[in-house]
């Protein structure tokens, strides 16, 4: 996939976001990513796990269009991580191929780096659709929180502790999720309003005023 040019007086000039990926992405959501993020000035990097390759090229899950990531996920150490803005786990099979961990007894990489992020309250968590998967291994971390995700995952979210709630887009503090591939848009803008309301340094601008204006009840309310 070419990178778009970004627009460098955006909203979101000089920050940086975390996509997951892996084969049997959703293309048209993936694409809708890179051009809006593109439009508000954000840098995208493309992270999986590259099993000691230089890069692997996915397929998407639709119209197996390619993508080659060389970004490698078991390199992001702490300090990388709290670089990114917001680390996302998008839609289709993404999810369930990277929590494969060929030890039984151990968490996938990409579960490692997500329990990580989740202790990083300035680091946006951005699960949509069945990238729900990916927090199968660490439910502690949803647990008690609202939530939404693919009709197919309610039972799965709700067995984690999660709140499932009704709604294409659901913020909870640093997690915003995505009901569906078909909210991308939605989820994006969701994200794209919070990243812009938060200082470089992690820290929000009036948060509950932002909130109301995209019309995202404040958590706990």
């Amino acid at each position: 996939m070419p990178t778009l040019p970004r627009r460098e007086n955006g909203r979101l000039a000089g920050r940086t976001i975390a996509i997951l990926m892996e084969t049997d992405y959703v293309e048209p959501e993936i694409h809708y990513y890179e051009r809006r993020f593109a439009e508000e000035g954000a840098t995208i990097d493309y992270l999986t796990r590259l099993w000691g390759q230089e890069s692997i090229t996915f397929t998407g899950h639709e119209y197996q269009v390619p993508m080659t990531v060389t970004g490698d996920l078991e390199a992001v150490d702490d300090t990388k991580l709290r670089r990114y803005d917001a680390v996302i786990v998008p839609s289709g099979m993404v999810s369930d191929r990277l929590r494969y961990s060929e030890n039984v007894h151990a968490k996938a990489p990409a579960v490692e780096l997500l329990e990580r992020a989740f202790a990083m309250p300035d680091v946006l968590k951005g699960i949509i659709c069945h990238g729900m998967w990916l927090v199968a291994p660490i439910p502690e971390v949803v647990a008690g929180r609202r939530v939404t995700c693919h009709n197919n995952l309610i039972g799965d979210v709700r067995n984690m502790g999660a709140v499932y709630t009704d709604q294409d887009v659901v913020v909870d503090g640093d997690l915003v999720t995505g009901r569906s591939a078909d909210a991308a848009h939605l989820f994006a803008r969701t994200l794209i309003d919070l990243i812009a309301a938060r200082t470089p340094q992690g820290g929000m601008r009036s948060r509950q005023r932002m909130l109301r204006g995209i019309g995202v009840p404040p958590h706990g309310q």
